[in-house]
């Protein structure tokens, strides 16, 4: 079960163009994170392809069996590079707490509802690699 860094570190779910082998993974790798797991979200989100440079997913927590597990990795940063990272957060996405397949809770990326509107709903995708191709 994913909890915490064990060191420290505060884990952050990324489920978008933060993972591994996308255009954004470099933001995580140059303020020293580490990747800690490769999992799901709990079957709480839904998915959407938002309307931004570059391409970017939205995870939005529903509930009433309204959602499905998404493709997420857990990477470890140190608190600084934790505090720098979420401060260069743009909008529509936020950080919150994301649920995990397993029940951990961490930091990790959300999305504002209003930019939904405007989205395209991926969610039977069940990841952004998916999406991309």
């Amino acid at each position: 079960m994913v909890r915490d860094g064990g060191d420290g570190s505060i884990l952050l779910a990324v489920v978008g163009a933060h993972l591994t082998g996308q255009p954004l993974n470099h933001q995580l790798t140059d303020l020293g994170a580490q990747l800690v797991a490769t999992t799901r979200t709990a079957a709480c989100y839904r998915f959407y392809a938002l309307d931004t440079v570059p391409p970017k997913p939205g995870l939005v927590r529903v509930d009433g069996g309204a959602g499905t597990s998404i493709e997420a990795e857990v990477w470890a940063l140190s608190p600084a590079a934790f505090g720098a990272f979420v401060d260069a957060v743009p909008a529509p996405l936020v950080i919150g707490r994301v649920r995990l397949e397993d029940g951990a809770e961490v930091a990790g990326f959300l999305c504002e509802p209003i930019a939904i509107a405007t989205g395209v709903d991926i969610t039977h995708l069940g990841g952004w690699r998916a999406y991309v191709g």
